[in-house]
């Protein structure tokens, strides 16, 4: 399983992650209980691969991610990514590492803080192509 976070710094989580460019993908394919976390891939997306631009007319760098956890994203956002074959998580916790162990223990992931763009985003799936 693949499982990828937006990040502005390479080291929080970020919010709206359909316009974020920078992504943490974490291939726990190989991955087995009680082993190190192997460490992740940094994905860097140009504009126009952007989930909130792309025009879904080719691959994707994120192609293959069956689980993203961001701080917030729009409905939109969320049915977009579905139909490429990953769910979107969201969740208040800010660290990748902590989520990610929140995930691998089944644990529930913190919840969602309240941010202002979530709600922009609501609003603009009021018309999106998604």
């Amino acid at each position: 399983m693949k499982i990828a976070f937006p990040t502005k710094d390479w080291a929080t989580i970020s919010g709206h992650a359909g316009q974020a460019p920078n992504w943490l993908v974490f291939d726990l394919t190989e991955y087995r209980e009680g082993q190190t976390l192997p460490a992740p891939t940094r994905i860097e997306l140009a504009r126009e691969q952007l989930p909130h631009y792309f025009k879904d007319d080719g691959p994707h760098p994120l192609d293959g991610v069956e689980l993203i956890v961001a701080c917030s994203a729009g409905d939109g956002y969320v049915r977009h990514m579905k139909k490429r074959g990953a769910d979107v998580v969201l969740t208040g916790e800010t660290d990748p590492a902590a989520a990610l162990d929140h995930i691998l223990k089944g644990e529930t992931l913190p919840e969602q803080r309240f941010d202002i763009t979530t709600t922009l985003c609501k609003l603009r799936d009021l018309f999106s192509r998604h």
